[in-house]
């Protein structure tokens, strides 16, 4: 996206592990430099991965951030920046919601990237409202590990094996843990599906 509207404005980008949300999010994050706005960006400070005071892909791309716990932090760290870009919004509490409609209030440009699906292939935390309150939405795909063909569910593995449905939501984690499934080859051990009748 090259121009925004006046205003606030959000921005979701969404999708599996493995898509590249974080490397959008920092492509987008990086333009804002150069066209000369205060950019901002932050992560839940559970995320250190590969560094803990920067978003980075799996692919290596990153952009300086400041690790927060609490969202409404976010609020009182943002200063003068007109971009403000959240990585790993689902693993925030509910309070995100508010804290983004808040920056969109105060005219911000807000770009949020998530994983919209949990290991399960249900919805994650904050992300659906996110994603409903979005003036814009990318949904990126990756590729499955089983097929090649495309994927948008993240599958959890332990020891080699699908994660059961009862295991916890939340475990950070990389390529030892998780990789892109299509909807196949997506296994979750324990899973029940609701039937409904007429």
């Amino acid at each position: 996206m090259e121009a925004v509207a006046q205003g606030g404005w959000l921005e979701v980008i969404t999708g599996c592990m493995f898509s590249g949300k974080t490397e959008e999010l920092v492509r987008r994050l990086r333009r804002a430099v150069i066209a000369k706005k205060a950019t901002i960006a932050f992560k839940p400070g559970i995320d250190t991965r590969y560094d803990a005071m920067a978003v980075v892909s799996h692919s290596g791309f990153s952009f300086n951030a400041v690790p927060i716990d609490n969202p409404v932090a976010l609020l009182r760290r943002i200063e003068d920046a007109e971009v403000v870009g959240i990585d790993e919004a689902q693993f925030f509490s509910p309070e995100i919601v508010d804290v983004v409609k808040e920056l969109t209030r105060r005219g911000k440009r807000v770009i949020v990237a998530g994983l919209d699906l949990d290991f399960r292939g249900e919805p994650f935390g904050s992300m659906p409202v996110l994603m409903a309150l979005a003036d814009e939405i990318t949904k990126l795909h990756a590729i499955c590990t089983v097929c090649g063909n495309i994927a948008t569910k993240t599958q959890r593995l332990i020891d080699g094996r699908p994660a059961r449905y009862d295991d916890p939501v939340i475990l950070v984690g990389g390529l030892e843990s998780y990789e892109a499934r299509c909807n196949i080859h997506h296994e979750v051990p324990g899973k029940t599906l609701k039937l409904f009748k007429e």
